[in-house]
């Protein structure tokens, strides 16, 4: 039988878009790629979103809709200013942090968003760094281990200061004595005492006995209800009167 050009035509439509419509029934066809991660296999979390499938396509709404994180909260988080946050690009973070010396992007996001809602995740070899602001809400809202808390005090950054050292690197001879007795996030009571402050001033200064030496100022002000901005100037004083 001779098919004429009219029958054929209609032949063809119904296999091609009748087999679209067949697939997207079927779940086969999709017009857009779905940004979900890839879940546990097996174990405590099985069948909950693994943090370490993020892409940096996925934008802060991607994350939320997989995981107990809101797109504010990673805005916050990430000193992300948007009107709406949930449309932001996790990718886009790079270029926020380029000048600040320090990888922060899609990894940073990952560790944020595991250590948020307690889901596993290995940093074992792993150099990732997060801004104040991100482990500021780590450590005021979720019960990190001390492994975690240890992690985060060797990887924050104080974005401001980091970027102003990479601005001025190039016109500037590096100044080890300043640098190094700078309080930052994750300066001890101990290293103060060592770089010359009395115990006696350090009390005077927060009000209270010396906590355990091995305790960042920045954790023992969040565990007291205290502003670490106000206290940092005081005791920055005291180092500044011993080591100039």
């Amino acid at each position: 039988m001779t098919l004429t050009s009219k029958p054929l035509s209609i032949i063809i439509f119904v296999f091609i878009f009748g087999g679209v419509a067949f697939s997207s029934v079927m779940g086969w066809w999709a017009t857009e790629s779905r940004k979900v991660p890839v879940t546990f296999s097996d174990g405590e979390f099985a069948g909950q979103a693994n943090p370490v499938d993020i892409r940096g396509s996925y934008t802060f709404g991607d994350i939320a809709n997989s995981f107990d994180v809101t797109p504010e909260i990673l805005a916050q988080a990430f000193g992300v200013a948007n009107d709406d946050p949930a449309a932001f690009a996790v990718k886009e973070l790079e270029a926020i942090y380029l000048d600040s010396g320090y990888d922060i992007g899609t990894n940073s996001v990952r560790l944020f968003v595991a250590y948020s809602t307690n889901l596993p995740f290995d940093t074992t070899g792993q150099e990732i760094y997060m801004p104040q602001s991100a482990t500021d809400l780590l450590l005021a809202n979720n019960n990190l281990s001390a492994e975690q808390i240890a992690y985060l005090e060797k990887h924050t950054v104080n974005v401001d200061s980091a970027t102003a050292e990479a601005t001025s690197a190039s016109t500037e001879l590096p100044s080890t004595t300043s640098e190094e007795y700078v309080i930052k996030g994750k300066t001890t009571f101990g290293e103060l005492i060592t770089w010359g402050v009395k115990q006696t001033i350090i009390e005077q200064l927060i009000g209270a006995p010396m906590p355990d030496p091995a305790m960042t100022v920045k954790n023992y002000a969040l565990a007291n209800g205290l502003d670490f901005e106000n206290i940092k100037p005081a005791l920055q004083a005291e180092v500044d009167k011993i080591r100039p």
